[in-house]
C-alpha cells in the first residue's frame, strides 16, 4: 500500500505542471517554439555517369561556367528561356549547402555551394542529361564541385 501511495504522488507532482500547461509552479520559462527542418530544393542521384543533383521532380540540374562570383546568376532574358533557373520562393532561406541568390529581375533561384542551379529544356523526362550536349559552358550539378 505504501509503494501505491508513493507512486500516485510522484504521477501527481509530474502531472501537475503539464496539467497546467506550463503555468504557474516551478517558473521554469516555456519551450522554444519547434522550428521545421526547411526541406532541400534539390537532392542527389547516383548514376552511371556518378553523382548528381536533380531537382525534386528529378530533372537534372546544371552549373553554368559564367556564374562565377556566388551571388547572382549570369544566364538572364534569352538565357534563362532555355535554361531554366531553379526558383526559390521570395522568403527562401539557406539550408544545408543549398542557398537563394537573387536574380537581376528581383526573382529568386537556388544555389549549391553558392552556384546558381538551373534545368534545361532539352530534357524532357526525369533522369535525362541532354544539355551538356549544347554547350560547353553548361555542365550537370554534381555533389563533388
Amino acid at each position: 500500500m505504501f509503494r501505491f501511495v508513493i507512486a500516485a504522488a510522484v504521477i501527481a507532482l509530474s502531472t501537475g505542471h503539464a496539467l497546467a500547461n506550463g503555468h504557474g509552479g516551478g517558473g521554469e520559462a516555456p519551450a522554444p517554439a519547434k522550428t521545421e527542418a526547411v526541406p532541400a530544393p534539390a537532392r542527389y542521384v547516383l548514376t552511371k555517369q556518378g553523382p548528381k543533383l536533380v531537382d525534386l521532380k528529378g530533372m537534372t540540374l546544371y552549373f553554368y561556367e559564367r556564374d562565377t562570383s556566388g551571388k547572382t546568376s549570369s544566364c538572364n532574358g534569352k538565357c534563362a528561356e532555355a535554361w531554366i533557373p531553379l526558383t526559390a520562393p521570395a522568403n527562401a532561406q539557406a539550408t544545408g549547402d543549398f542557398t537563394p541568390i537573387t536574380r537581376n529581375d528581383g526573382s529568386k533561384m537556388w544555389a549549391f555551394r553558392y552556384r546558381p542551379l538551373y534545368t534545361s529544356v532539352a530534357d524532357k523526362a526525369p533522369g535525362e542529361a541532354n544539355g551538356t550536349a549544347t554547350t560547353l559552358q553548361w555542365r550537370v550539378a554534381r555533389p563533388e564541385d
